[in-house]
Formats: structure tokens, sequence, C-alpha cells
């Protein structure tokens, strides 16, 4: 019988041993690192960025927050630490929510997949703005494993079923939302929030998640006033403050059929990075 996953403290810098659920036993006890980076702007939090950027696709996000600073934390052996092999008959497939311009998405693929041009593994990358998902296209230097496509997820899915259909899987292995959930937040409430989170958990067999803290919020706000532009329509009625990763945590493991196995520690700007895995 595997050993029971010890609970993990994500309000703690110091994690409490971490047992994988299957036999391979794959997460030794861990101490949470924290990338050091005294001297950046959390792009979240930068009033002067150009343009208001009310969903949080900033043309210039990569300058604030550029991939080495989530890849740091993750080990580039995560593939493999979660079962999956890469060459094999099946695909392994990631899903990279709130892409931007596609920096991260090509970034974490050439951290994860040592031999891109004869991998099995495949990276679709989707945002709601058109033009940034235009440019992640035209700079892609990975076309035949990493895409890109215009999608709203708080309207629909039928593209990301599409996608696992042609690649004959019913679930993206792994999952990366990070720093997507508080634009979800502000825009589409309590409500948008929870749903976001449930759907990524019907779809995703594990989920990396970085979460915006409550200060990221009142930054926003405040970004958009100095900018002369009308607050967030949901911004003063949220019910759900303060620790939105422990939130998140709860509805995932209550609702989603999901458990925290992992936390890789905080960014740079105080964000937890913690992997979720389906029950």
């Amino acid at each position: 019988m595997a050993a029971p996953t010890a609970r993990v403290k994500i309000r703690e810098k110091l994690v409490e041993p971490i047992y994988d659920i299957s036999t391979r036993n794959l997460f030794s006890s861990t101490h949470v690192t924290m990338a050091t980076c005294p001297n950046l702007k959390d792009p979240d939090d930068a009033v002067n960025d150009p343009g208001a950027a009310p969903y949080g696709n900033f043309i210039n996000y990569y300058s604030f927050n550029p991939p080495e600073n989530r890849l740091s934390l993750i080990p580039a052996t995560l593939l493999q630490d979660l079962g999956y092999r890469d060459g094999g008959d099946e695909p392994t497939l990631i899903l990279d929510v709130g892409c931007n311009s596609g920096d991260l998405s090509v970034a974490i693929y050439k951290h994860l997949v040592q031999e891109p041009g004869e991998s099995t593994v495949h990276l679709l990358g989707f945002d709601l703005d058109e033009t940034l998902v235009e440019r992640a296209e035209q700079t892609n230097p990975l076309h035949s494993n990493v895409s890109f496509i215009q999608l709203d997820i708080t309207e629909e899915t039928n593209q990301l079923q599409d996608f696992l259909g042609q690649h004959s899987c019913s679930h993206f292995h792994l999952c990366l939302c990070l720093a997507v959930t508080m634009w979800v937040h502000l825009n589409h409430g309590d409500s948008g929030l929870l749903q976001l989170l449930s759907r990524l958990a019907a779809i995703s067999s594990h989920l990396l998640l970085e979460a915006q803290p409550w200060k990221c919020y009142r930054s926003a706000a405040r970004r958009l006033r100095k900018l002369g532009r009308s607050d967030f329509d949901h911004f003063k009625t949220l019910k759900i403050r303060g620790d939105v990763a422990e939130h998140a945590t709860e509805h995932l493991e209550r609702h989603c059929g999901m458990e925290l196995i992992r936390s890789f520690g905080s960014t740079a700007w105080d964000r937890k990075l913690l992997l979720f895995r389906r029950r």
C-alpha cells in the first residue's frame, strides 16, 4: 500500500515530508527555496506599466518577469518525476493557460524536454489576446511540438477538447496556470475564479498553479484608477480575499478531486508555486 500524503503547509517556508501516492515515492522531504531578485518589480504591481492591460495581457510581460524566474524553481526532471516517459507510444500533453507572447511556454518546454526534435511531448498555449497569440506563433521555434491558439477559457473549452482528441488523450498530463487567477477573479468574480479552477482540474492530471497574492489585486486596481480607467467590476465585492493560494487549494481538494503534492517554494515576488494531482 502506498504511503499516505503528508499535509503540505503552504503558509510556511518549511514543507513537511511529501510522499507520492504511487509506489514510486518520487517526492522526498524538501525545503522550500526562495528565488532572490531584490531589485525587480512585480509586473502585476507595476503602476507605470504601459497600457492598462485589464486582463493581464501586458505587451512586455516577460521584460518584467523573465521565464528564468519560474524555471529556477521547477526541476528539469518534472515530467519523469510524475511518471511521464518521453518517446513512448503515447504523447505527453502540456497546457499553458494565459501564455501571453509564448516566451515561458517555449522556455519551459525546452527546460522539461531534453531532445525537442524527437520528443512526443506536445505543448498547447492559449491566451485571450489575439495579438499576443500571433506574436507567440511568429516567434515559436518549435512548431512541431509547441502550438498556440486564441481562447477565452471562461467562455468555452471546445478547442482544448479538439486538441486532446487529435492526440487521442482524455486529459492534459500537466497544466500550467501561472499568474492568471487574479485576472479571471477580478473580471469574473468569485464564481469565475472557482469555475476556472474546476475546469482546469477536469481536464488535467497534474496542475501547476501560481496564484497572485492579494497585494497584487490592490495594485492592479490602483493602476487602472491612475490611468483614468474604471475599476474592476468585481473588486469591491469579492469574498475570496487574503491568501488566494490557500483558497484555491481548498477548492481544488474539496471540490475538484485534486490534492496538493508538492510546493516548489515561492518566486521572487512571493508567489507560491504549487503542484496538484488528480486523486
